[in-house]
């Protein structure tokens, strides 16, 4: 039955389909259009389509139908070059922009450890072999071969986890639906912090140039921050166009800045040593785990090299990171800590001070634009995580708008676009300063990349063959990396690490009474259901009068009667002469080929079975659907269809189920999910709602 509630409602569930891989026809990075802001969601999400409006972690195109030309195929030197440049500003941004805070913060955060050449050559070898080992070798050698048919994110990882290869439920399910989910909720508190943190560090500059700024920091960021948000509903198409090329000028600007100040102290490159950093541990002990936490901001982008990787492909996402990003940072952060060897005093802020007084200004003004590329990132990931939620089940139908008609992976979300908008601005007034906010910065990211290992684990195992000989060291080390930078960002908690935390505690908590309660929902439909079969026997010799035009439910169940179905025939006494069950299924792939999309089987006395599959990472669409049935044969006039929908009014009981509480909160939550006949875009005149009551 179609209700007004969210898409689980009209479907019998999401389904598992064996097998990783990607799709026939689609090469990774296939359907990547001009680039667009993605970037960092440190996350939690199955991968973004293309444009800064995309989705991170989300919205996909579809896979392209047409064979690209020779020189244009996916392994072509352009088109690798392409993707690597719209890697850059899409999966780097975020990354990209911690050398403005990172080094700072472990010699002035609330654990800063005193700049002395020692700790300085031991803190430059921990930044360097975090960036290895957790970027390099772990996402980009390790986690980025679980593609689920080309997409990756924490999401995308959590359905592959879920496959087995005879298609048998997981029996680790329920644990591993918790870890995903819990990992996409933690993106939130992330999607918050990051614009929060990189606007406020970039403009924090000008308070280095000159002192006077020091009072307008934070009104500077927020204008910024507002223009940013009020620019959503524009898409950001033609901006995402420039995003790459932007932010390969900050790379080489910021490797320019190292490089100048390694030149008055080369033996800073000693620190590359491992050594150096077991020195620091041996000599600072526990203070020494403790700037961990600070060290951890210099991979607080590595989510999303893994999200990312449907967009571009994991070839071009390599050699841009190995090509110029790493190589980047690494010169940036040796020239910070030159800087430091020569100038202890210069901790205060040791990005800003490299460069010469005359750049102060034009540097601060680079330093914001890739500031902005690293929100938008995470606003657009934000976006695409919710999309993927609604597409899975674990959350409400909002409005979505398509900012592109090309790209149908740049979308917009009101609602959430403006409850980010609030909650940035409470974080900058209620924080202060990017010091501050580096506090409750990290122990988000550093949880989901742990569960990303676990999930990964259960993968290697499950869906690659790798024996536990081989798997569990792997992914032991992983974890215990993970562990450690948790386990130090853990002490944060007190001093704003509890912000992030309470805010996915609280999303996770949504996300999981939404599913429950339509799971709890269906079942009460489904248990007052009539089957078809039944249905059509009870006919007999009394058929129903049947009228001219054709009708379309919606049913969760195809073997089922939809609800509003019988309360049509109960009350009105008629059967129009065509009558469509539709049943829309949302499987746990991203994308679901064209070929498979609809399947239309004709039934007795004029019924027709029609099911719709579509994959995580795309939009269910009535006007799609109606187009495929036609070139399947099924013939239906539109000016003579009418759509019955089915609305319940919820009523909380203490019957088993929900407790309570979560009942009212999903009985609310309901009545504020955006209706069917938008969401499906159903023309609103050929729309007939038939209402019931349900006790939960």
């Amino acid at each position: 039955m179609l209700d007004t509630h969210p898409p689980e409602a009209l479907v019998t569930g999401t389904r598992l389909v064996p097998g990783p891989g990607t799709p026939e026809g689609r090469a990774p990075g296939a359907h990547m259009g001009a680039p667009g802001a993605v970037g960092k969601q440190r996350s939690v999400t199955a991968s973004v389509a293309p444009g800064p409006g995309s989705a991170k972690a989300g919205a996909v195109n579809a896979p392209s139908e047409s064979p690209a030309a020779p020189s244009e195929g996916p392994d072509s030197p352009k088109r690798i070059l392409t993707l690597a440049l719209g890697a850059l500003g899409i999966v780097y941004g975020d990354i990209g922009t911690s050398p403005l805070y990172a080094l700072r913060e472990c010699f002035t955060g609330p654990h800063g450890i005193t700049p002395t050449p020692a700790n300085v050559m031991g803190v430059l070898s921990l930044i360097f072999w975090s960036l290895i080992i957790v970027v390099s070798v772990k996402y980009l050698l390790f986690v980025m071969r679980a593609d689920n048919r080309g997409e990756g994110g924490i999401l995308a990882l959590m359905a592959l986890a879920m496959q087995r290869p005879r298609g048998q439920a997981h029996r680790a399910r329920p644990v591993l639906i918790t870890l995903g989910i819990f990992g996409a909720a933690l993106l939130y508190g992330d999607g918050l912090i990051t614009p929060a943190i990189s606007v406020l560090s970039a403009v924090e500059g000008l308070s280095v140039a000159t002192p006077v700024f020091e009072p307008y920091v934070i009104p500077i960021s927020l204008i910024i921050l507002g223009l940013l948000f009020l620019a959503q509903r524009k898409g950001t198409g033609g901006i995402g166009a420039v995003f790459g090329p932007f932010m390969a000028l900050w790379f080489v600007a910021i490797a320019v800045l190292g490089v100048k100040e390694l030149l008055h102290n080369p033996a800073v490159l000693w620190s590359l040593s491992p050594v150096h950093g077991v020195h620091f541990f041996m000599d600072n002990g526990g203070h020494g785990f403790l700037v961990l936490g600070a060290v951890f901001l210099v991979v607080t982008g590595g989510e999303a090299l893994y999200a990312d990787m449907g967009h571009f492909g994991a070839g071009p996402i390599k050699r841009a990171w190995f090509g110029l990003v790493l190589p980047s940072l690494v010169l940036n952060y040796l020239g910070q800590g030159a800087l430091l060897l020569r100038h202890a005093e210069a901790a205060r802020n040791p990005f800003f001070l490299l460069a010469p007084d005359w750049a102060r200004y034009p540097l601060v003004a680079l330093a914001t634009g890739a500031a902005v590329i690293a929100s938008q990132a995470l606003i657009s990931g934000s976006f695409s995580i919710t999309r993927q939620a609604m597409q899975l089940g674990y959350s409400p139908r909002m409005e979505v708008v398509h900012t592109s008609a090309e790209e149908m992976g740049q979308i917009y979300l009101p609602g959430l676009n403006t409850a980010l908008l609030v909650g940035v601005i409470a974080l900058v007034l209620g924080f202060g300063s990017s010091s501050r906010l580096a506090a409750a910065y990290g122990i988000a990211v550093t949880t989901t990349m742990a569960i990303t290992t676990v999930l990964a684990y259960v993968v290697a195992r499950e869906r690659w063959g790798v024996g536990r000989a081989v798997a569990l060291p792997v992914a032991g080390l992983f974890l215990m990396v993970d562990l450690s930078f948790f386990g130090a960002n853990a002490v944060k908690i007190s001093d704003g690490g509890w912000f992030p935390l309470l805010l996915a505690v609280c999303i996770f908590t949504l996300m999981t009474t939404w599913k429950r309660g339509r799971d709890i929902l269906a079942g009460k439909l489904r248990a007052a259901s009539l089957g078809l079969k039944d249905l059509l026997g009870s006919f007999g010799d009394h058929p129903p009068v049947r009228v001219p035009g054709t009708a379309i439910f919606m049913t969760g169940n195809p073997e089922g009667t939809p609800p509003a179905l019988l309360h049509n025939l109960k009350h009105n006494k008629i059967l129009h002469e065509q009558v469509v069950l539709l049943t829309i299924i949302s499987e746990e792939i991203p994308h679901v080929v064209a070929q498979e999309r609809v399947e239309v089987e004709p039934l007795e006395q004029g019924f027709v079975r029609v099911v719709a599959r579509y994959g995580f990472m795309e939009n269910p669409s009535i006007p799609d659907i109606l187009k495929r049935c036609r070139e399947k044969g099924l013939q239906f006039q539109l000016m003579g269809t009418s759509f019955f929908l089915g609305r319940e009014t919820l009523i909380p009981t203490k019957k088993p189920g929900m407790a309570v509480w979560r009942e009212a909160l999903f009985t609310w939550m309901s009545r504020n999910a955006r209706s069917a006949t938008a969401y499906f875009r159903i023309p609103p005149n050929r729309v007939v709602e038939l209402g019931s009551q349900v006790e939960l």
